[in-house]
Protein backbone atom coordinates (compact mmCIF):
# COMPACT_ATOMS: atom_id res chain seq x y z
CA UNK A 1 0.00 0.00 0.00
CA UNK A 2 1.26 3.38 -0.85
CA UNK A 3 0.23 6.42 1.05
CA UNK A 4 -0.17 9.68 -1.32
CA UNK A 5 1.88 12.64 0.28
CA UNK A 6 -0.70 14.78 -1.84
CA UNK A 7 -4.02 16.22 -0.79
CA UNK A 8 -6.95 15.00 -2.59
CA UNK A 9 -8.77 17.54 -4.87
CA UNK A 10 -11.80 18.71 -3.31
CA UNK A 11 -14.21 20.70 -6.29
CA UNK A 12 -15.03 24.42 -4.90
CA UNK A 13 -17.80 26.17 -6.08
CA UNK A 14 -16.59 28.64 -8.49
CA UNK A 15 -16.53 32.26 -7.00
CA UNK A 16 -16.48 35.50 -8.52
CA UNK A 17 -14.19 37.85 -6.13
CA UNK A 18 -14.88 41.45 -6.39
CA UNK A 19 -12.43 44.15 -5.51
CA UNK A 20 -12.50 47.67 -5.21
CA UNK A 21 -16.13 47.65 -3.85
CA UNK A 22 -17.35 48.79 -0.18
CA UNK A 23 -20.06 48.13 1.39
CA UNK A 24 -20.93 50.28 4.10
CA UNK A 25 -22.58 48.50 7.27
CA UNK A 26 -25.56 50.14 9.74
CA UNK A 27 -23.87 50.87 12.52
CA UNK A 28 -25.50 49.26 15.69
CA UNK A 29 -28.02 50.55 17.69
CA UNK A 30 -28.98 49.20 21.11
CA UNK A 31 -32.08 47.83 22.44
CA UNK A 32 -32.80 49.55 25.33
CA UNK A 33 -35.74 47.70 27.71
CA UNK A 34 -37.29 49.78 30.57
CA UNK A 35 -38.91 49.07 33.53
CA UNK A 36 -42.25 49.11 34.59
CA UNK A 37 -44.52 48.34 37.85
CA UNK A 38 -46.77 46.50 35.62
CA UNK A 39 -45.73 43.78 33.25
CA UNK A 40 -44.87 40.11 34.74
CA UNK A 41 -41.21 38.86 34.47
CA UNK A 42 -42.66 36.24 32.40
CA UNK A 43 -44.15 37.90 29.87
CA UNK A 44 -41.24 39.85 29.49
CA UNK A 45 -38.88 37.38 29.01
CA UNK A 46 -40.84 35.39 26.91
CA UNK A 47 -40.77 38.66 24.78
CA UNK A 48 -36.91 38.25 25.15
CA UNK A 49 -36.76 34.66 24.18
CA UNK A 50 -39.14 34.76 20.99
CA UNK A 51 -38.54 38.22 19.65
CA UNK A 52 -35.12 38.72 20.79
CA UNK A 53 -33.71 35.60 20.48
CA UNK A 54 -31.93 35.50 23.75
CA UNK A 55 -31.07 32.15 25.76
CA UNK A 56 -33.39 31.64 28.29
CA UNK A 57 -30.44 32.79 31.04
CA UNK A 58 -29.99 36.19 29.40
CA UNK A 59 -33.26 36.67 29.13
CA UNK A 60 -33.64 36.31 32.64
CA UNK A 61 -30.71 38.41 33.32
CA UNK A 62 -31.83 41.47 31.31
CA UNK A 63 -35.31 41.26 32.68
CA UNK A 64 -33.81 41.18 36.37
CA UNK A 65 -30.95 44.12 35.46
CA UNK A 66 -34.27 46.37 33.92
CA UNK A 67 -36.50 45.56 37.26
CA UNK A 68 -33.40 46.20 39.59
CA UNK A 69 -31.41 49.55 37.88
CA UNK A 70 -34.75 50.81 35.93
CA UNK A 71 -33.53 49.75 31.98
CA UNK A 72 -30.99 46.98 30.51
CA UNK A 73 -29.36 46.39 26.99
CA UNK A 74 -31.40 43.63 25.71
CA UNK A 75 -28.72 43.90 22.22
CA UNK A 76 -27.42 45.72 19.36
CA UNK A 77 -28.28 45.48 15.91
CA UNK A 78 -28.89 47.70 12.58
CA UNK A 79 -30.79 50.61 13.12
CA UNK A 80 -33.67 49.34 10.52
CA UNK A 81 -33.98 45.54 12.36
CA UNK A 82 -33.63 47.34 15.88
CA UNK A 83 -36.52 49.25 14.95
CA UNK A 84 -38.63 46.58 13.36
CA UNK A 85 -37.92 44.24 16.33
CA UNK A 86 -38.85 47.17 19.06
CA UNK A 87 -42.11 47.43 16.90
CA UNK A 88 -43.10 43.11 17.49
CA UNK A 89 -42.01 43.75 21.21
CA UNK A 90 -44.62 46.91 21.35
CA UNK A 91 -47.04 45.28 19.28
CA UNK A 92 -47.02 41.65 21.93
CA UNK A 93 -47.17 43.67 24.54
CA UNK A 94 -50.18 46.00 23.61
CA UNK A 95 -52.00 42.81 22.53
CA UNK A 96 -51.73 41.60 26.57
CA UNK A 97 -52.37 45.02 27.51
CA UNK A 98 -48.72 45.78 29.15
CA UNK A 99 -47.03 49.10 28.96
CA UNK A 100 -43.67 47.25 28.44
CA UNK A 101 -41.23 49.84 26.25
CA UNK A 102 -38.08 49.69 24.49
CA UNK A 103 -36.25 52.32 22.69
CA UNK A 104 -33.05 52.79 20.54
CA UNK A 105 -29.57 54.60 21.29
CA UNK A 106 -26.26 54.37 19.23
CA UNK A 107 -23.83 51.92 20.15
CA UNK A 108 -21.30 54.12 20.53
Amino acid sequence: MTISKTSPTIPTPDVEVVTGQTVDLEPPWRIIIHNDDVTPFDFVIHVLKTIFRLGTDIAEHVTWLAHTTGRAVVCARPKSEAELLVNKAHFAARLEGYPLRFTLEPDA
